[in-house]
């Protein structure tokens, strides 16, 4: 029955999957509430009751849907920080298909950039709430399945799917369980409306928090998250210098406001302001590693996670 209802959907064979793995491709849905396909792998035997989260990263810009579609089935088969996890806790995990446009360059759809969330009309509107919407969608069918998770998920990430982690933990606390997001450019979204004089709007901070997404800053909720953030201490790959990662204005409130100096000045500044608003956070900065990631960090992440879930 198990493998009947997943090919109704669409059913991958993979040499990278385990003989009873399964990959499905859930395809758009706008009715539901997404208007792009999303990748949703199931173990042969699910351990864990939680559902894992991370968010494509193509690393470039390309019209071609497939391009981005490919990567993100890549991804969900492939030993990155959040399939890796997912194989280690035998926990189903869920991977969007979200496209990065090339014509509209400036729109970080993968990092849930400023841009991508003044989007006000058309299939890129208001992607967070996409993911939601994936994310119950994904519940459905493992409830089809007779796999039952909890309501919040967890949600991991590294480069720009983990700056769209943190940003969306400050958006929907309400739905995670717990975060972990690495490769950060020592840039976090500040829990706060302004610094050093600096007003913060998003994605740096609270400012127009309600402006932008019509509610008001779940604190509580998101002081009590558990989050792991943490950076390679060599690593340059400073987002601040890209005009698709942040518009001049912002460029210049980043470096006013938290430093000009990626390493280990803006970073330590931002994990500052965590710390004031009393987060539930454990900031890591692994020695001899630039922007990636290794098997000592990736069992840093299964432990946190194990022990929060």
């Amino acid at each position: 029955m198990r493998q009947k209802i997943f090919c109704l959907l669409f059913f991958i064979v993979s040499s990278d999957l385990c003989a009873a793995d399964l990959v499905v491709e859930v395809p758009a849905n706008p009715e539901k509430g997404f208007s792009y396909p999303f990748f949703l792998k199931v173990p042969e035997a699910t351990e864990t009751n939680y559902l894992i989260v991370e968010t494509n990263n193509t690393g470039k810009v390309s019209d071609d849907f497939n391009v981005h579609r490919n990567s993100a089935r890549k991804a969900v088969l492939g030993n990155a920080l959040g399939p890796w996890v997912s194989k280690k806790l035998k926990a189903p995990i869920l991977v969007p298909a979200f496209p990065r446009p090339e014509k509209d360059w400036e729109t970080y759809t993968h990092a849930l950039d400023r841009d991508t969330m003044l989007v006000e009309s058309g299939k890129l509107k208001r992607i967070d709430l996409q993911l939601l919407a994936m994310i119950n969608e994904a519940k459905s069918v493992l409830e089809t399945h007779s796999i039952t998770v909890n309501e919040k998920v967890i949600m991991t990430g590294f480069s720009a799917s983990g700056t769209f982690a943190n940003r969306f933990s400050l958006l929907h606390p309400e739905s995670l369980q717990v975060v972990v997001a690495g490769g950060l450019n020592g840039i976090l979204m500040v829990p706060s409306n302004s610094l050093n004089e600096e007003e913060l709007n998003y994605p740096l901070g609270l400012n127009d928090f309600k402006e932008i997404t019509g509610k008001t800053f779940e604190k509580e909720q998101w002081t009590a998250l558990p989050q792991l953030l943490f950076m390679g201490e060599n690593d340059t790959n400073d987002s601040a210098k890209f005009d698709d990662a942040y518009s001049d204005s912002e460029k210049a409130t980043i470096y006013s406001a938290l430093g000009r100096i990626m390493q280990p000045n803006r970073w330590k500044s931002c994990q500052n302001e965590y710390l004031k608003q009393n987060a539930n956070v454990t900031f890591r900065t692994y020695e001899n590693i630039g922007h990636g990631t290794d098997l000592r960090i990736h069992n840093d992440v299964l432990a946190f996670i194990s022990e929060n879930i």
